[in-house]
């Protein structure tokens, strides 16, 4: 049985796609004859507060699902001051290195990026000894910093930048979840091995039924994290609510600005209901027509996982963020696309919208099914590890 060590700043209980992520690839490794490990943070995403089950530990180790997970210490913070930022990376920076000096490192190493500053620390400290160091990139940073306001083009975005290359240089393959982010990483390093990981769910996908539509208004559904990537609040105000409702699911850092919003306009038809499990939520998406997958900024590299998740379930998707995405849903026929930022746009493309018949959603399942199928995906990247 190899061995095999996930190091990732997410990771259940935390919420959100990261974390998602990086379970499934533990969970699937681990099925597939793998010993894993995981080196991960105590919980404490999205909130910047350790979780309440975890608090006062310096670390804590369990067997979940079969998988050795290690919690290590790290300074909780969401704060947008960008040292306190700072300071909780470079904590949890610490405790792996602290790990490293006192425990054997296996051969096969996967690193979740970003954050960087962590990635750093995991290919630096690493190098030395013969390891497959496998570079997992979700995000291109600082690029999607750039593209979001959070950083500037100054001597630390340099800095970043020099990061960003050293961190490809020093791995042995580089997984992307978009075309986007494997042709940024072979445009710096032209004889660099990648190979595309897409962010494919694996859960038993529902049986559509046919139903009868009873209700008048086109019911809208939007599931995730209420970020600022993501734009909920904007998306509150610009939505025209002539012939739609808006229901909500999520926590994050816009929760508060959307819940005063809706408090301050009871006359909207939208509803926010709260932080729902992912099994809980699988259950009541398919209850709404659409749902919708918004970016606030289109941002190189990113290709939201709720595409494959909601295919799965046979959902149609308005998409709302430009890229790499967008592609997608045209090519496989999963819904509709708005011009990224164009919300004039949005709303007339959300006025054409009709409701999908059972056999249209079976559609988009079965395209799911074929396409954007985990167990395919990971038998094509064993031979890598």
């Amino acid at each position: 049985m190899k061995d095999i060590l996930i190091i990732t700043s997410y990771f259940p209980p935390e919420i959100g796609a990261a974390s998602n992520r990086i379970f499934q690839l533990a969970d699937g490794l681990q099925k597939r004859g793998f010993n894993v490990n995981v080196l991960t943070p105590l919980p404490n995403y999205p909130t910047g507060k350790i979780f309440k089950d975890y608090k006062g530990k310096f670390k804590h180790i369990s067997v979940e699902n079969n998988i050795t997970v290690n919690r290590l210490w790290i300074y909780a913070s969401n704060s947008k001051n960008k040292l306190l930022r700072l300071i909780a990376m470079l904590s949890y920076s610490f405790s792996l290195v602290w790990f490293f000096i006192w425990h054997k490192v296996p051969k096969t190493v996967i690193v979740q990026s970003p954050p960087l500053l962590v990635a750093f620390t995991c290919l630096f400290f690493l190098r030395k000894k013969k390891r497959n160091l496998i570079l997992n990139v979700s995000d291109l940073w600082p690029i999607a910093g750039l593209e979001l306001g959070a950083f500037k083009k100054n001597f630390s975005y340099k800095m970043l930048e020099r990061i960003e290359r050293y961190n490809y240089k020093k791995a042995s393959l580089v997984l992307g979840q978009s075309e986007e982010i494997l042709t940024h990483v072979t445009s710096l390093f032209s004889k660099k091995r990648t190979f595309l990981y897409r962010n494919f769910p694996e859960f038993d996908p529902p049986e559509i039924v046919k139903g009868t539509t009873t209700h008048k208004k086109l019911k809208v559904v939007y599931a995730g994290l209420l970020g600022i990537a993501q734009g909920i609040y904007k998306l509150c105000q610009e939505l025209d609510y002539n012939d739609i409702e808006l229901h909500i699911y999520g926590s994050g850092a816009e929760q508060s600005k959307i819940e005063d919003f809706l408090s301050n306009h009871p006359e909207l038809p939208v509803f926010y209901h709260g932080h729902v499990t992912r099994e809980e939520l699988h259950g009541l998406l398919v209850q709404y027509d659409v749902a919708i997958i918004p970016l606030l900024n289109r941002i190189y590299g990113s290709v939201p996982s709720k595409i494959f998740e909601y295919a799965r379930l046979g959902l149609p998707m308005l998409y709302f963020g430009g890229g790499e995405g967008e592609s997608i849903i045209e090519a496989h026929k999963l819904g509709w696309v708005a011009k990224s930022g164009d919300y004039n746009n949005l709303n007339k493309v959300i006025s054409k919208i009709n409701t999908f018949s059972a056999e249209e959603k079976r559609s988009i399942q079965k395209e799911a099914l074929v396409h954007f199928n985990f167990s395919n995906q990971l038998e094509k990247l064993k031979p890598l590890l």
